[in-house]
């Protein structure tokens, strides 16, 4: 048979395939790759934080003294001395078998998706939500639903109009307490208490996603959700904030009526997170090393934060735009002018040098196409001083007639 005569090959996609998007956040990031850019698009850590010195020690540690084992397949629920560190950290009372180790807390989303969704199913959000967990939970083809939230966190009393009922009542609600993505706000503890109890008293399971919980600024948040109901909660943590995000490591804390499915979603994903990364992890984290490397990170990221707010109440007087003050975290969230939509105002942004995220992608359904995203931690403050000032004459420029 030559070449010519073969038919073409028909692939046909899953229905979930079709629903899968590519990340916004993503293809912004490509634009940053150009000369010059200054983003403050990504949320990615300041490789200033990355504490290269101990992961090389760790490294010839772990290859010297248990090298075999570090190379070789192990076991999906994690290497056991890391989750044990990890249950001894959280602020409540944990056995190690309920802790996984997954690759990033992104593939908790994933997983939590896979194990708690059916076609159909009422999985409620905030307002707006991190963009990553909307991309793991639409393959599985949810309903999702967002809850009305402030600048306290989720709407309690909306909580009870969205949850639904018999066939149609949610699965859970996803929320990211401290220094949220996009948002960068932070519940407090009168709203935490409110939204506790009225959970349970819906029996309404929580997700609890906490990448940034320990990057706060001047105080510590409230304590967790999840610390308040283990039974009721799902808790993601990450080491990509506190360490590198390279290494791809996060960890869930489930009850142990729902660890197993867990465990076994994880199995069929990828066998295990990497073996060895989890053997530095644990390396690096003896002798108390977080406590001291944190604060640096924390003490790095205020600066930045102070600057770019120095910035924008410098560079936008007069032009009506809106921001507010993190108490921790990676983000800032804006809102522009009325009459102005980020995504347009993005092209202009980007010709005078600077990038950002349009706040729109992060909202299940209809989005405030005034909001947008600023990152403050990877720039540095002369970059943030000039991005600031690029970003404001890009509005000055744009702003209706």
């Amino acid at each position: 048979m030559k070449p010519n005569d073969l038919q073409p090959t028909a692939w046909t996609l899953a229905r979930r395939a079709a629903k899968m998007n590519p990340s916004v956040i993503r293809e912004i990031l490509k634009v940053t790759e150009r000369p010059g850019i200054i983003s403050f698009a990504g949320g990615l850590p300041s490789p200033r934080t990355f504490p290269i010195a101990e992961f090389a020690e760790a490294c010839a540690k772990v290859l010297k003294e248990d090298g075999q084992a570090a190379l070789q397949y192990a076991a999906s629920e994690g290497y056991a001395p890391l989750r044990e560190a990890v249950a001894a950290m959280l602020p409540w009372a944990v056995d190690p078998d309920q802790i996984l180790i997954t690759t990033g807390s992104q593939q908790g989303l994933d997983l939590v998706a896979k194990v708690l969704i059916d076609a159909g199913s009422r999985v409620l959000v905030e307002t707006p939500t991190y963009l990553g967990a909307l991309q793991a939970f639409t393959p599985m083809e949810p309903d999702v639903v967002a809850v009305g939230s402030d600048a306290e966190g989720v709407d309690v009393d909306d909580l009870g109009q969205k949850i639904g009922a018999g066939a149609d009542r949610a699965r859970f609600l996803y929320v990211l307490p401290n220094f949220q993505n996009p948002t960068g706000r932070t519940m407090s503890e009168s709203r935490r208490a409110a939204l506790s109890a009225r959970a349970a008293e819906l029996g309404l399971p929580l997700i609890e996603d906490n990448p940034y919980g320990d990057l706060w600024f001047d105080a510590p948040p409230p304590p967790p959700l999840t610390a308040r109901n283990p039974e009721g909660c799902i808790y993601l943590g990450s080491f990509s904030k506190v360490l590198a995000p390279g290494l791809r490591l996060g960890f869930c804390v489930a009850p142990k009526a729902i660890a197993p499915k867990l465990l076994q979603a994880k199995q069929a994903a990828d066998l295990h997170s990497p073996g060895f990364n989890q053997r530095m992890v644990a390396e690096v984290m003896k002798g108390g090393f977080l406590d001291r490397h944190v604060p640096t990170i924390r003490a790095l990221y205020k600066a930045q934060r102070d600057a770019m707010l120095a910035a924008l109440a410098r560079e936008m007087q007069g032009l009506d735009l809106q921001w507010n003050t993190p108490d921790g975290g990676m983000f800032l969230w804006a809102r522009l002018p009325a009459g102005m939509n980020a995504v347009e105002l993005l092209p202009r942004a980007v010709d005078k040098g600077v990038a950002f995220v349009p706040g729109a992608a992060f909202y299940a359904g209809a989005g405030d196409p005034r909001t947008l995203r600023l990152s403050f931690v990877t720039a540095s403050e002369a970059q943030i001083n000039t991005g600031i000032a690029a970003l404001a004459q890009a509005i000055r420029e744009q702003l209706p007639a």
